[in-house]
């Protein structure tokens, strides 16, 4: 390893180090403060709205809406929802 590489490496190493610090702060962190932070970290990566996306979204909420206003589907808690994930999510690890 030439001296120029040995320099970005420690350059990369030391960025990560103060990366690694601030996470573990983050995760010191109330769980509210904790989701705050997450929500602000997404949106900075991800400042163009994609309209037709918009769009769409909006048409499938639309007619989610409809579908169970008139009985065609059923809802349930999402406590039950996720308890049933995480059970299938549990089989799954289970070994062979």
């Amino acid at each position: 390893m030439n001296t120029c590489q040995k320099t970005r490496k420690r350059r990369y190493f030391g960025r990560m180090s103060i990366a690694a610090e601030k996470v573990a702060e983050v995760l010191a962190l109330p769980e509210q403060d904790r989701a705050f932070l997450a929500r602000q970290l997404i949106a900075s990566l991800d400042d163009t709205v994609d309209a037709d996306a918009e769009t769409q979204w909006h048409e499938v909420i639309d007619r989610r809406s409809r579908e169970i206003e008139e009985g065609k589907v059923g809802c349930r808690p999402v406590e039950q929802v996720v308890q049933d994930i995480r059970h299938k999510l549990h089989a799954r690890r289970q070994p062979s």
